[in-house]
């Protein structure tokens, strides 16, 4: 279990960091992270995250949640989540509506997660679409919406989302062949918005 999550945490590194220059210290992390020395990892980052790095910032939340190379602590994960959420990451954008969903530390809050989600799936985010879908589907935050369910099931199943092809398959057994039309055409015509201006 651990080494998936080991490497789930990096799948989720947005690979921009390459152009940042403190690329050399964040790959030192990242092997280190690889390597599942985790404390070493930790340390690597964290100086890295205080200076204001989305990337490790979302990490350092990452491993706050699932207690690597530090104790567990929910309230730290969502504080680093949150500081690379306004700069604009989509990634911890949508692990910040994990947090809201799910109650992580926090009162579960629909609302919010699904704000959240909304925010990495409008930047392309595979798994903020995904759960986007997802709360469309059971109306949590929002009015319950199988057509806009299936359009961003739609959009991270094209991205290779397994969860979301699976949606697709028990969302084409409650629409109408005329919804599902409506659904592929709403996918078909969405385009990203971007990476969001940081102010």
């Amino acid at each position: 279990m651990k080494k998936i999550l080991s490497i789930f945490g990096l799948m989720i590194v947005v690979l921009s960091v390459a152009t940042n220059p403190a690329w050399a210290d964040f790959e030192t992390a990242e092997n280190a992270y690889l390597g599942e020395d985790f404390e070493r990892a930790f340390r690597e980052w964290e100086p890295l995250a205080h200076q204001g790095n989305p990337e490790a910032q979302n990490m350092l939340g990452f491993m706050y949640r699932w207690g690597q190379g530090v104790k567990q602590d929910f309230s730290k994960a969502q504080e680093w989540y949150k500081r690379a959420a306004d700069q604009g990451n989509a990634t911890a954008q949508n692990n910040l509506g994990l947090v809201f969903r799910y109650g992580l530390g926090v009162p579960k809050d629909y609302q919010q997660a699904f704000q959240w989600f909304l925010r990495a799936a409008e930047q392309g985010n595979a798994a903020g679409q995904n759960h986007l879908g997802l709360m469309y589907f059971k109306g949590e935050g929002v009015a319950q919406d199988y057509v806009q369910s299936y359009k961003w099931a739609m959009l991270a199943a094209e991205q290779g989302m397994d969860p979301a092809i699976q949606a697709l398959g028990m969302l084409e057994e409650v629409l109408t062949p005329a919804q599902i039309k409506e659904a592929k055409a709403l996918a078909r015509a969405w385009r990203p918005k971007g990476p969001e201006a940081v102010l």
